[in-house]
């Protein structure tokens, strides 16, 4: 009658067991460390860098705990943080010899004590939020000239394919600065550019400069436009730092726009600093366009004559410079997904980009017209341009081509995530950054933790001396139930904010309400007279109903919480959910596995120690003893 099968009692062990190991890591805290990571696409981290580092940290005087490569970064762990700041100074001064230029970023960080032994079992420590832990600061603030000028850039290519299809002659189109100048020689064709410019692009406005062969028609974005065009690159770029750092598995960020040209970017609790750093602030703007294979720009290459008009100069990623022409043939903007690979035939790594359909016509049209001419694939990271690879067009293209070339796969993983979360509409650059201290203090922390932890003692005590032996049953479950909370927070790399914390305080009491029914059903079948065997099987089967009841309709409302809610709200709902779900299966399964343990096998049961039962004719024979007296 209340005796498990031996399947079930592993199944409490092996919980148990994955509950120690995947909670353990929260009890080791965190290292300060300096984290090295690559500024460019072309900066490898690797054991040279490593050994390059300990040598620089050695001639210092400086002797860190570890200094391991994790992924494309290095770590470098240290004893106390005030070696930590001496060393980012140390490895910031050699590694960059010139700051306008940084090949590597290095940052401040903090990096898990947790033996390698579990970090192999991928056991990592929870979260802290901002609000406990603290967490990065950046202050970006977008170049709104650069996003005017890709937007005049990509005008001054539409409006001279539009003037080639109306067969208009022209002197020539070139864009300078933030306007478009269009040189005309008659009178007849400055009026017909006029019309399409009217008819086709509202945004622009004309201004007539010059007479006769000098004159010269100047097109500049309209106030109204220029102010639109300035909003959408902000709201496009949030919309990019949001899906970059959902690409980076950071919980609750704050994204937030503060004036006209800046965004403020919080994220709490995230670990590797130097990596969001790294991915924020890079632009990962990706342009097509056309190999320049003139005679004067195979002279400008090498060196021998200046570059041709409509032409610029690019290094390529072994550093030859190549000549390419300023037309952009595509964007980033059109660009759908990317997914790193390798090629089938020479199985070196690769990138799959898929465009839209607007940006699949343009492709087959410039490879249809433009066969056994190259094509540059130009990715701008902070402004610079770099060609990753300019590969001869064999024949003619799609919505998929693939970017190759000499990539590694860390590099090909790296650069299919950046364009996978979307190109920037103007470049950004961080002006401020600081690593911010948490807002309730570290007093404050521990006084969260402590209430927690005194609730949880108070809370057994009394079942203990409430319910007797049942009572530490309920404390052992208890105690079981916080312990799988903390480690699926931990296995989900969740983020712990302050009401996630109240979330877990409150799943504590709604753990110890289930308990306390099942008690009181065994107590009242008892004072009916029920075997005591009977009784506990009757108290566990009688009581679950309404535990699941109960427990449902509250994961009801957890659930909207974490459908519609969102911030602090959400992080409650997280918890509150986790929470209700580990007590159903602490309070009924794991409990009613320690009283058949205890009392399962003794055949002749007289008593349970479940504290005072009171029976009917005990209280009667109580309440005629009063009347007599």
């Amino acid at each position: 009658m209340n005796r498990y099968p031996v399947w079930k009692y592993v199944l409490i062990a092996l919980a148990l067991l994955a509950g120690i190991i995947y909670a353990l890591p929260n009890l080791y805290g965190e290292a300060p460390a300096v984290q090295v990571s690559g500024a460019k696409a072309s900066v490898h981290v690797d054991e040279p860098l490593r050994a390059r580092v300990e040598q620089l940290l050695a001639e210092a005087g400086l002797k860190p705990e570890a200094v391991t490569l994790d992924g494309p970064s290095l770590r470098a762990r240290f004893a106390t943080p005030d070696e930590q700041i001496k060393a980012k100074d140390v490895l910031q001064r050699a590694l960059n010899p010139d700051p306008a230029d940084p090949a590597y970023i290095v940052a401040l960080n903090l990096v898990s004590r947790t033996p390698g032994w579990l970090t192999a079992l991928h056991a990592r420590p929870m979260y802290l939020g901002l609000d406990l832990r603290g967490g990065v600061h950046f202050m970006l603030e977008v170049d709104m000239k650069a996003a005017l000028a890709k937007k005049v850039e990509s005008l001054a290519g539409d409006l001279r394919s539009v003037l080639r299809e109306k067969s208009i002659r022209h002197g020539g189109i070139s864009r300078n600065g933030e306007s478009i100048e269009i040189r005309v020689r008659e009178a007849a064709v400055a009026e017909a550019i006029e019309r399409v410019v009217q008819d086709q692009f509202p945004e622009l406005q004309l201004a007539r400069q010059g007479e006769g062969e000098e004159m010269r028609l100047v097109a500049t974005l309209k106030p109204a436009a220029a102010r639109k065009i300035e909003e959408q690159a902000l709201k496009q770029n949030i919309t990019t730092l949001h899906n970059r750092i959902n690409e980076l598995g950071v919980s609750e960020p704050v994204i937030q726009q503060q004036g006209g040209n800046r965004i403020v970017v919080q994220l709490p609790g995230v670990q590797d600093t130097a990596k969001a750093k790294d991915i924020l602030g890079r632009t990962a703007t990706l342009e097509l366009r056309l190999v320049d294979d003139s005679p004067e720009a195979r002279e400008a290459e090498a060196g021998r004559g200046p570059v041709p008009l409509g032409s610029e100069r690019f290094p390529q990623r072994d550093g030859r410079p190549i000549i390419v022409k300023k037309q952009v043939i595509l964007t980033g903007d059109s660009l759908t997904d990317a997914q790193p690979g390798f090629d089938a035939q020479t199985h070196s790594p690769k990138v799959d980009l898929t465009v839209d359909a607007k940006g699949g016509r343009i492709m087959r049209d410039v490879s249809r017209e433009n066969l056994k001419k190259r094509m540059a694939i130009v990715l701008f990271e902070k402004g610079k341009g770099e060609v990753l690879t300019a590969p001869v067009i064999q024949g003619e293209l799609g919505n998929r081509f693939q970017i190759s070339g000499a990539m590694t796969v860390t590099e090909a993983n790296d650069l299919a995530l950046l364009l996978r979360a979307g190109s920037l509409a103007a470049p950004m650059e961080i002006i401020e950054e600081r690593t911010i201290g948490p807002s309730l203090g570290a007093e404050n922390i521990a006084k969260g933790f402590h209430s927690v932890l005194w609730g949880f003692l108070v809370i057994v005590g009394f079942m203990a001396l409430y319910y007797g032996l049942f009572g530490v049953f309920s404390g052992l479950a208890l105690a079981v139930n916080l312990l799988l909370l903390v480690a699926i927070l931990s296995m989900l790399q969740a983020t712990l904010t302050l009401p996630g914390m109240a979330a877990m305080a409150l799943a504590l009491g709604m753990a110890i309400d289930s308990n306390v029914l099942i008690n009181e059903r065994i107590r009242e079948e008892l004072r009916n007279g029920v075997a005591p065997q009977a009784a506990i099987a009757a108290g566990y089967e009688r009581a679950w109903a309404t535990i699941f009841d109960s427990n449902i309709t509250t994961l009801i409302a957890g659930l909207a919480l974490l459908a519609f809610g969102s911030g602090p709200v959400r992080g409650f709902a997280v918890v509150h959910v986790i929470g209700i779900l580990t007590s159903m299966f602490s309070a009924v399964f794991f409990s009613r596995g320690l009283v058949n343990l205890w009392y399962g096998r003794q055949k002749k049961l007289k008593s349970v120690s479940i504290g005072t039962v009171w029976r009917p004719e005990t209280a009667a024979a109580v309440a005629t003893s009063a009347k007599e007296k």
